[in-house]
């Protein structure tokens, strides 16, 4: 039996140029279509859709849309004592957008120190560019002076399109979500994207959606307001910021 043909994009096509999210191959789930390039304003078009880039190096650009959708809402994030107990005792301090280049650098690397992985030198690129043009943002965790967990995403109106996070220090990458659901949670926005489902990613709270659901939350929360100023801060004590006595 023949597999099915993807649709290709053209690089330097029209940004907005993707088949629809319905589309995409139950196996491997999501899977799209190929092509195109990561310029900021296919990016941008691509997760307005519910459609991000993931592929490794050497390979064409691949775009998918799984469904269903893993998501966190920030009032349902879930909390564990451990959890806590690490965020008032650790002594980890928490900032916004205070070290882009070095949490994505931190996540393509991963624990294991091999950089061969899907944050490729060409994703890296994109989403500095897209940092510097107030599109992407990180969360950064320090504790004495050390960058020791983050995560960063893209912020379109009043979803965060969560792409990676790292650890350097057990659980750091776990306050650092704890950090991002109480800055979203003070701003009143919608929906954390976590893209692909995990058993780790339920334990904080998240779940699945149809696609349907999640496209109908991105017509109604992708707005075109601007949410740069919110993020720009200072490292500040985790205990403080999360207001644990």
């Amino acid at each position: 039996m023949s597999r099915p043909s993807l649709f290709w994009i053209e690089p330097g096509s029209a940004p907005d140029n993707f088949p629809p999210a319905e589309a995409a191959l139950k196996y491997p789930d999501g899977l799209l279509c190929l092509g195109g390039d990561l310029a900021p304003g296919r990016l941008l078009a691509a997760y307005k859709k519910g459609i991000f880039p993931w592929y490794c190096e050497g390979q064409s650009i691949m775009w998918w849309s799984p469904s269903p959708r893993c998501v966190l809402l920030p009032d349902e994030f879930k909390m564990s004592r451990s959890l806590k107990k690490v965020c008032r005792n650790a002594g980890f301090a928490f900032s916004l957008d205070s070290d882009f280049a070095s949490v994505i650098e931190s996540c393509a690397t991963g624990r294991s120190g091999d950089s061969d992985t899907w944050i490729t030198a060409d994703m890296i690129a994109a989403y500095q560019h897209l940092h510097d043009l107030k599109h992407a943002h990180s969360v950064e965790i320090w504790q004495d002076g050390e960058l020791v967990g983050g995560l960063y995403g893209i912020v379109i109106g009043r979803i965060f399109f969560g792409e990676s996070m790292f650890s350097k220090v057990r659980d750091s990458s776990k306050v650092a979500l704890a950090c991002l659901v109480r800055h979203l949670l003070d701003n009143d926005f919608h929906l954390v994207d976590c893209q692909v489902s995990s058993a780790h990613l339920f334990s904080l709270g998240a779940r699945e959606i149809t696609l349907e659901d999640f496209q109908s939350r991105l017509c109604r929360y992708c707005t075109p307001e601007s949410s740069a100023r919110l993020w720009r801060s200072e490292p500040v004590s985790v205990r403080q910021f999360l207001h644990l006595a």
